[in-house]
């Protein structure tokens, strides 16, 4: 029933616009055509999406790699030329005269250099040196390269880019942006939150495997404007195929088949997908599966430490010149072990290992309209609802099994968009977005009330662009409010039934300026206010908590969270020289953490999520060399500092200062990159915690890509801790009992057609 009314609000919401039609302005119009060819061959590709940026239009490539645009208004524009994450992208800038047509040329190449594009950033297709956030766009090509069990390793494993890795063992491995983790990183799948429950505990995970992504994007800094009030520390989008982002047709068949293998925890997976167009349908469809062992240490291997992830999806598209339509269903299945859990139970000398099943349905559809007239250029709406279950499963040491407890969300979550029509120098977008969440939890340690989370809220975001700098500035306005039901603990306590609903209403809003400040050159400065209402497990816990190791007491009383935040990016981009400085500050009033009270409850230390104002301050800066055509020195650096202010205590699990120092040695279609990762000791604890040593980790990545005409042949293998150091992991729930992984290697395959 609730479902139901949020599906009415969105009806309300867009029915006037369905029939909505008129004409483009009247003004001086002109025309952009061209070729795209193959560097490597000389070759004309067909299929290639080429989109001005400035309008968000595409157009895709014939089969001699023509292109064109008609009726495009007078001005400056960039245009970006893109067909396959193996290939470079190539994007060049145009004037346009009215009654003109204008030439413009793209010459695509084996990935040589990397180019970033994010879709995720401003809501729309933009390159990374570009975008007013701070972005790392990982293209599959990249991905082939770090294959691993979970998101967080993925993402982790490059000191400069501001992500570390909060774990309870490899399954449960999730992004930590800048020293935010849980609730204020946002995991999203194709600009959609996944819906699972990887937030809300450090033995939580994600279902994504990364071999099936066209691109996994990260968003730094608050982002709340666009995607809710829980992305005020950042955005983790994992984008699955190129059409997920341009909603157009092409003709024939699309895909990948790839498969990767490596020791130190005997990983193995396979994947595979395709698209097929014609006329203006599209069919797609894939899987993929991926298992490891218990991971090997130089002190040995870690007991339940083995992961299992499988995932199918399929779709259809219809895409027309003004109105297009998909539908689309995912299904992930995936267990993995919690290492030590078993020993943080007690009571039970039989218990043997605990481990996580878990399973997602996801079903999505996006519909959309084009030219819609003089003042919006596009409406798209995205509807998606989720299933996701898992069990808690006790496995006794006589073969013996036993789900403990079982979470069970159904999540329905719609987004719609408005693009704005240019209007000289402005551009922008607004629209709404909704949340409907349905929670339990059941079992012997069920520690929350069953919750019902209503959301909604409008947002909106413009730019002033005067093209050598711009400006950009927006708000949202959102609204949760919580429902529990009855409490039946499992803890000591026994029920508690006293629990309320909880509303919460709060804006955020945004500005910053990008400048270039040198050919090349371009200086960003960023400040924005965010709002965050509390998260249901820290309102509503009570009970022993294994995935944070503590005895978890919620304060159903919690007030809003806000905070102010500056950042300033220096970034240069030039054929000799890539690099960005990042320097941030945020304040937060009424900071919700866990705090400890000294006391212990069934052998757990007892902590009460509590508000006390704090500030992360903190600094990354990446800087890449060309000492001659073919090899790149490259640096980078990531540190934060983070404290509640009250008291000057460090807030838990931050990471340490990080560095590393590598190569990039590339000829023709072989590259080679030796780094070396690096450091410091972590001395400032909370309450509680352990001082962490510094460590330095050797580890080497290299690929070799064959094309042939539309195929491209990818042979990438990653040597990590070469040389078999044992090191531990700040943010790691178990770092004192696990070190981190061995000396290994992963090998990957993987033929890209298009």
């Amino acid at each position: 029933m609730r479902i139901a009314k949020h599906f009415i609000l969105v009806l309300c919401l867009t029915g006037p616009w369905q029939g909505f039609s008129g004409q483009l302005r009247a003004q001086s119009q002109g025309s952009v055509e061209g070729q795209v060819t193959l560097a490597e061959t000389g070759a004309p590709l067909r299929g290639v999406s080429v989109l001005i940026l400035q309008l968000g239009r595409t157009v895709v490539t014939d089969a001699e790699g023509h292109y064109r645009f008609d009726r495009v208004p007078e001005g400056f524009y960039h245009v970006l030329a893109h067909l396959d994450s193996t290939l470079t992208e190539e994007a060049k800038g145009v004037a346009v005269t009215a009654q003109r047509s204008a030439t413009l040329n793209f010459t695509l190449a084996i990935a040589v250099h990397e180019y970033e594009i994010t879709v995720t950033a401003g809501g729309k297709e933009e390159t990374a040196f570009e975008s007013f956030q701070t972005v790392d766009s990982h293209t599959s090509f990249d991905l082939a390269e770090s294959t691993a069990p979970a998101i967080g390793d993925v993402l982790a494993g490059q000191p400069g880019n501001g992500v570390a890795k909060r774990s309870f063992g490899p399954g449960s491995s999730r992004p930590i942006i800048r020293g935010f983790d849980g609730d204020r990183v946002l995991v999203m799948q194709d600009g959609i939150r996944t819906g699972t429950l990887s937030s809300q505990s450090g033995d939580h995970g994600e279902l994504i495997n990364t071999s099936t992504l066209d691109r996994l994007e990260v968003v730094k800094g608050p982002a709340t404007l666009l995607y809710g009030s829980n992305a005020l520390g950042g955005v983790v989008n994992a984008v699955t195929r190129h059409h997920a982002v341009h909603e157009h047709p092409h003709e024939g068949l699309r895909g990948y088949v790839s498969g990767s293998a490596g020791s130190a925890n005997a990983f193995g997976g396979g994947s595979a997908g395709f698209e097929y167009g014609h006329g203006k349908w599209l069919l797609w469809g894939g899987g993929a599966g991926q298992r490891s062992a218990d991971y090997h240490t130089p002190q040995g291997p870690v007991f339940n430490s083995r992961t299992r992830i499988v995932n199918s999806y399929g779709g259809v598209g219809w895409y027309g010149d003004k109105t297009f339509a998909s539908f689309s269903v995912q299904a992930d299945d995936g267990a993995y072990g919690v290492p030590f859990a078993a020993e943080f139970e007690g009571g039970e000398e039989e218990l043997d290992r605990i481990g996580i099943d878990s399973r997602r349905e996801s079903y999505q559809g996006n519909w959309g309209l084009r030219k819609l007239g003089s003042a919006i250029e596009r409406f798209t709406l995205k509807l998606n609802l989720t299933n996701w279950e898992h069990d808690e499963v006790e496995f006794f040491q006589d073969g013996g099994r036993e789900v403990g407890t079982t979470f069970d969300q159904k999540q329905f979550v719609y987004r719609g968009v408005f693009e704005q029509a240019q209007r000289g120098r402005l551009t922008g977008r607004f629209g709404f977005w909704g949340l409907a969440r349905d929670y339990n939890v059941a079992g012997a340690e069920a520690i929350s009330p069953p919750v019902d989370q209503d959301a909604f809220a409008v947002f909106a975001l413009e730019e002033i662009d005067f093209e050598r700098f711009k400006l950009q500035f927006g708000g949202r306005l959102e609204k949760t409010h919580y429902a529990p039901g009855i409490f039946i603990s499992g803890s000591t306590e026994g029920p508690r039934t006293d629990y309320p609903n909880r509303s919460f209403t709060g804006a955020s809003a945004a500005a910053g300026v990008h400048a270039e400040v040198w050919r090349g050159g371009a200086l960003v400065v960023n400040y924005a206010h965010s709002y965050r209402a509390p998260a249901l497990e820290e309102l509503y816990n009570f009970g022993p908590h294994l995935g944070s190791l503590a005895f978890e007491v919620g304060d159903p009383n919690l007030g809003p969270e806000t905070g102010d935040g500056v950042e300033i990016s220096l970034r240069q981009k030039s054929k000799r020289a890539r690099g960005e400085l990042n320097l941030f500050y945020y304040g937060f009033n009424n900071f919700v953490f866990p705090f400890p009270t000294g006391e212990f409850e069934d052998g757990l230390q007892v902590i009460n999520f509590t508000q006390l104002d704090s500030r992360f301050t903190g600094a990354e800066a990446n800087l890449g060399l060309a000492l001659n055509s073919s090899v790149w020195f490259n640096l980078g650096m990531d540190y934060v500092d983070a404290q509640e202010t009250t008291f000057n205590t460090p807030l838990p699990r931050i990471p340490p200062l990080r560095g590393r120092v590598g190569f990039d040695f590339r000829y023709q279609a072989l590259s080679v990159k030796p780094e070396l990762v690096l450091a410091s000791d972590q001395q400032q604890t909370f309450t509680g915690e352990t001082r962490t040593p510094g460590y330095g980790v050797a580890n080497l990545k290299a690929s070799y890509t064959i094309p042939q005409g539309h195929r491209v042949h990818q042979f990438a293998v990653n040597v990590f801790n070469i040389g078999d150091r044992l090191y531990r992991n700040h943010s790691s729930f178990i770092k004192d009992l696990a070190p981190e992984i061995g000396r290994g290697v992963r090998f990957t395959y993987r033929i890209r057609f298009f």
